[in-house]
């Protein structure tokens, strides 16, 4: 009997409670689920990917069958190397679905024995992003509810206005 490995990629700068969410979900469909933070981002990122390795590791239940991974490249390239067979991406509002769909057929035309997996956020997750979550601490808001509890005070020390 074979293992069937699936990832799912992601910049994860900070990982969110729809992050883990999602994680916690697509580990009990596969037998193998790798968290592949990518390294590199066109996105201006907050964290380095060793922080967001580490957040993400305290932030999930220490299950037998994730690992947390860091990646460069291209995602399908890295589902090789792994022997994953699926790519797990979650979907939240509506503007995901376009997104997340030609991404899903751009990966099949690099590799087609590779499938996209889509889960849909829970409904308190529908709202939330790491976008949201930025902006949100670097007004002062609060974060905890959007976040794991490991990283609100990361978050909130990189971000949080000086007071003055």
């Amino acid at each position: 009997m074979s293992t069937v490995t699936a990832l799912y990629p992601g910049t994860f700068d900070p990982v969110t409670n729809g992050h883990t969410d999602v994680v916690r979900r697509a580990a009990a469909l596969f037998d193998l689920l790798i968290v592949a933070i990518y390294e590199g981002s066109q996105k201006s990122v907050t964290f380095t990917v060793q922080q967001r390795v580490d957040m993400f590791q305290e932030a999930i239940d220490k299950s037998a069958n994730v690992e947390v991974m860091t990646f460069s490249g291209l995602t399908v390239d890295f589902a090789r190397q792994t022997g994953a067979k699926a790519i797990v991406r979650g979907l939240r509002i509506t503007s995901d679905f376009e997104y997340e769909g030609a991404m899903a057929l751009m990966n099949r035309h690099l590799d087609d024995d590779i499938e996209t997996v889509c889960l849909f956020s829970s409904i308190e997750n529908q709202y939330v992003s790491s976008s949201r979550v930025k902006e949100i601490a670097a007004l002062g808001g609060e974060i905890s509810g959007l976040v794991p509890p490991n990283v609100v005070a990361p978050t909130n020390a990189k971000l949080a206005p000086v007071p003055n």
